[in-house]
């Protein structure tokens, strides 16, 4: 199983916009062939020391069957079309991609 998890910096002002295109997506990749979990969230302030709290940012946790998979949904028509949909209120994209220790 890999696992994924991407920050995705919004834009000022464009968070609850992102948020809804986002969610409107994730029924077509949770139909895509290995997805197991595709789900977007953002920062939940528990004032815990450790923590670095961004409001701009939409982490999304993601679970596929294989790297195979997940190589798939990056280039699926519907992720086309969101990324040109998102383009305008994203400023940054970090990925990590990881497996099980």
């Amino acid at each position: 199983m890999i696992n994924v998890i991407a920050s995705i910096k919004i834009n000022e002002g464009r968070l609850s916009e992102f948020v809804e295109i986002f969610k409107a997506n994730v029924p077509a990749v949770l139909e895509e062939v290995g997805c197991i979990e595709y789900v977007p969230t953002i920062d939940y302030d528990s004032g815990l020391g450790a923590q670095s709290v961004d409001g701009a940012v939409v982490t999304i946790i993601e679970k596929w069957n294989s790297l195979g998979d997940l190589k798939a949904h990056l280039v699926a028509p519907h992720m086309l079309v969101f990324r040109e949909r998102v383009k305008d209120l994203v400023s940054e994209v970090s990925l990590k991609v990881l497996e099980a220790a």
